[in-house]
């Protein structure tokens, strides 16, 4: 019996993405009720582009959400550099979430989690080899999930490419391993997650520590042996905010969650006329056309 395949799409950096690549010409896509639309359009080719290419027997779009997650209790600047979505994105989260169930696409979001913690939890329970995995996001740090079950797809230019990061791959990019993603970023910080690390410690540094240590456990485990240096002051000095970095920069893994992998099965569009009305409201004119032709 060969394995099924569950594709796990983060829909919260896909909007983005679509967003952003088509901004120069976002009064190109407006709905009949008068809201931008291009991050939809866009979201939508990617998923065609994904399921075409993936062919998944499962999947499901997990979504951040406005509200304080866990990280940011722990350390209350956690991505505070971060400005608000424009004005123009923001409604079109939820025109998304309401094209998915008319896709047939199941997704998720809860309060105090990230999309992240979503997929790392679906990944980990999916690592049974019943099922092969492939995550799609254009976020780096959901390369930490890597493994032989699952592979990771980072989006790059455009809607359609993407880089394919399997275990392999990652090894020959990086000079470490998927799982130890966390670590450098507890040493050299993480600037777009306001995620702080140990001053002055880059990413080289850090990937040169940990191909000798492992872990930044070890690192602390083995620090009388480092000899003296401004480095070695700064990581004695900055203790506890490396381990507090390592942990917001670690996806979780095991947050409950009210379905299994096993439950996201695809079934096809589940009502093709709610679908019709949704690309006719939307002004999605190809989508539409498209729809109508098929039996």
């Amino acid at each position: 019996m060969s394995k099924q395949k569950l594709l796990l799409i983060d829909g919260s950096s896909l909007l983005f993405r679509g967003y952003y690549g088509t901004e120069r010409q976002i009064n190109r896509f407006i709905a009949k009720t008068g809201e931008h639309t291009n991050a939809v359009a866009m979201v939508h080719r990617m998923l065609e582009g994904a399921f075409s290419r993936i062919q998944p027997t499962h999947a499901l779009v997990a979504f951040d959400t406005a509200e304080q997650t866990f990280r940011s209790s722990m350390y209350p600047e956690y991505k505070g550099n971060r400005s608000e979505p424009p004005a123009a994105l923001g409604p079109q989260f939820a025109l998304v979430q309401e094209m998915l169930p008319l896709l047939g696409i199941p997704e998720y979001h809860k309060v105090g989690y990230e999309a992240d913690d979503i997929i790392g939890t679906l990944a980990s329970q999916s690592d049974d080899q019943s099922f092969d995995v492939v995550v799609l996001s254009g976020d780096r740090d959901l390369t930490q999930l890597v493994n032989k079950h699952v592979t990771v797809e980072i989006t790059l230019r455009g809607v359609s490419e993407v880089e394919r990061y399997t275990p392999e791959y990652f090894f020959e990019k990086n000079g470490i391993i998927p799982a130890q993603v966390p670590d450098v970023k507890g040493l050299a910080g993480d600037s777009s997650d306001n995620i702080p690390g140990v001053t002055k410690i880059g990413e080289k540094t850090a990937i040169k520590l940990l191909k000798e240590y492992g872990t930044i456990e070890k690192i602390y485990e083995n620090i009388d042996e480092l000899k003296a240096s401004k480095m070695k002051e700064h990581l004695i000095e900055d203790k506890e905010i490396a381990f507090l970095s390592k942990e917001l920069a670690t996806i979780v893994s095991d947050m409950p969650l009210p379905f299994l992998p096993e439950d996201l099965v695809l079934a096809g569009i589940p009502d093709k006329d709610r679908l019709l009305q949704f690309y006719d409201l939307m002004n999605m004119t190809n989508e539409h056309r498209k729809l109508s032709l098929r039996e």
